[in-house]
């Protein structure tokens, strides 16, 4: 008589072990790439808000404007000839019908066509001539954008000033935040009388009668 054929057994039972063992094997596989994702999530996590905290805090937008000084001034009141402004930097006021062109000079330009300039939306960066070099030249790198003017003012009082119709900056530096913020504030603003007015075209020597 046949023996009994006994070997599917110990054969069931092995596979079923080495299934087990894979079945957990690919459990744990789970558990540390979900773990290893996690880490890599809250790593970037951390890098992102890092970077946006540093950008929200340095960002111009940011940047504390309550020093500006607002006045009142009409746009398109025209003149030919010289104007005594009430300062050497004057945020408004009767001006040149010719506005002076956008740009940056190392000579200081006429006032009554620069307030022209302004009526057009520009923003004047002025310093005083004795204004270290380094600076200067930071004053001249925000200056190379459309509707920026950039010049020396002998009898200003501030070292730097910042200037758009109707509003102006003092400060001490051309390093300070706030003066970004004021470009992006009130450069072509809401307080510009003739907003989209051309800032070339103009002038850039004085056509003020008997200068």
């Amino acid at each position: 008589m046949p023996r009994p054929d006994r070997s599917t057994k110990p054969t069931d039972a092995r596979a079923a072990k080495v299934a087990q063992i894979q079945k957990a094997s690919r459990s744990a596989e789970r558990t540390r790439g979900a773990l290893i994702w996690g880490v890599a999530a809250l790593v970037v996590a951390a890098i992102v808000g890092s970077v946006a905290f540093v950008i929200i805090r340095e960002s111009p937008a940011t940047a504390d404007l309550s020093a500006v000084t607002v006045s009142e001034n009409t746009g398109g009141d025209h003149r030919t000839t010289p104007i005594d402004y009430d300062s050497a930097v004057p945020a408004g006021g009767p001006h040149h019908p010719a506005w002076w062109n956008c740009g940056v000079y190392s000579e200081p330009v006429r006032t009554e066509h620069a307030v022209h300039s302004l009526e057009h939306g520009a923003v004047w960066l002025s310093y005083r001539p004795d204004l270290p070099a380094d600076q200067v030249a930071l004053l001249e790198e925000l200056g190379d954008e459309d509707y920026m003017l950039v010049s020396p003012v002998e009898d200003q009082e501030s070292p730097v000033i910042a200037t758009a119709w109707d509003h102006q900056l003092s400060l001490d530096s051309a390093e300070e935040k706030t003066l970004k913020a004021f470009i992006r504030e009130y450069k072509q603003g809401p307080q510009t009388p003739e907003p989209g007015a051309a800032c070339t075209g103009g002038t850039d020597v004085s056509l003020v009668a008997g200068s």
